[in-house]
């Protein structure tokens, strides 16, 4: 009867928690899945140095552009597996994961808006 038992406990935990074991809710994954389809700028990491230097070559993009897009930094880690990103920095441009995994520099993020935005 204990096997049993603890099958039935396994199979409860796969239901709470997440592939990074920091037990998402289900409700935390779903709006987290809603959330990415909002148009926008988006830089995805925990707030490192890397993470802000991105945050700041997006700020620079924009501004060179002259858009006036709100930036948001996402830190929570289930939003940022929501995305299906494993290596942080990332940047996301209207839903769409354009960069993860390095820092890049304002004519490189400047290039990519103009790509993703049809400018």
């Amino acid at each position: 009867m204990a096997l049993f038992s603890f099958a039935k406990k396994k199979e409860e935990e796969k239901k709470t928690s997440c592939c990074c074991a920091c037990n998402c809710t289900t409700e935390n994954m779903q709006a987290a899945e809603e959330e990415k389809s909002l148009k926008g700028v988006k830089i995805l990491g925990g707030g490192c140095a890397k993470c802000n230097e991105l945050e700041a070559a997006v700020i620079e993009a924009l501004t060179e552009l002259g858009m006036d897009t709100i930036i948001e930094h996402v830190k929570e880690y289930e939003k940022i597996a929501a995305y299906g990103v494993m290596t942080t920095p990332a940047l996301v441009v209207d839903g769409k994961v354009v960069s993860y995994g390095k820092v890049l520099k304002k004519h490189e993020v400047v290039k990519i808006l103009k790509d993703v935005r049809g400018l």
